[in-house]
C-alpha cells in the first residue's frame, strides 16, 4: 500500500531535491505539492495525506503556525519539518505545534529518508546537528 505524501516548500530547487529523493521508493507516492501555508493546509484537509513534509518559512501562515491548522483538518497526518532554521526555540515550537521529526535541509542528503521511515513509524527524529549524538535517533 502507498505511503502518501504532501511536500510544502516554496523553493522549487528543493521541492525538486524531495520529488527525486521519494521517487526513488515506490511505496512513496506524492499526492501534492504546496509552497504556502494556506495551501498547505487546504491540501491537507482535502487529500489527508499519511506524511507532509514541511518548511517553517513559508508566505502566508508560516509551517508552524499551518502544522497546527492542519492537526485539525487532518490529525491523522503525520508531520515532518524541514528547514534550514536551527534554533532550539523555533525547533521546540515546531514538535509542539504537531512535528513528529527536524530534518535540518543540509543534512537532508543524509537523513531526509531516515527521517521519513522513522516518522512514519511514530518515532521521532532530529537531525543530528541539532541533538550532537548520532546515535540519539536510533534510541527515539
Amino acid at each position: 500500500m502507498a505511503i502518501r505524501v504532501l511536500v510544502v516548500d516554496d523553493y522549487e530547487p528543493w521541492c525538486r531535491f524531495i520529488r527525486q529523493s521519494l521517487l526513488a521508493h515506490e511505496n512513496l507516492q506524492i499526492i501534492g505539492e504546496a509552497s504556502d501555508g494556506l495551501q498547505a493546509m487546504q491540501k491537507a484537509q482535502q487529500l489527508q495525506p499519511d506524511l507532509i513534509l514541511l518548511d517553517i518559512c513559508l508566505p502566508g501562515p508560516n509551517g508552524i503556525e499551518a502544522a497546527r491548522r492542519i492537526r485539525k483538518v487532518s490529525p491523522t497526518s503525520k508531520i515532518l519539518f524541514v528547514s534550514e532554521n536551527r534554533a532550539w526555540d523555533i525547533v521546540g515550537e515546531a514538535l509542539l505545534a504537531g512535528g513528529t521529526g527536524y530534518v535540518v535541509k543540509s543534512h537532508a542528503a543524509s537523513e531526509l529518508m531516515i527521517a521519513v521511515w522513522a516518522v512514519l513509524q511514530g518515532k521521532q527524529f532530529l537531525s543530528t546537528c541539532l541533538t550532537g549524538d548520532h546515535l540519539a535517533n536510533d534510541q527515539r
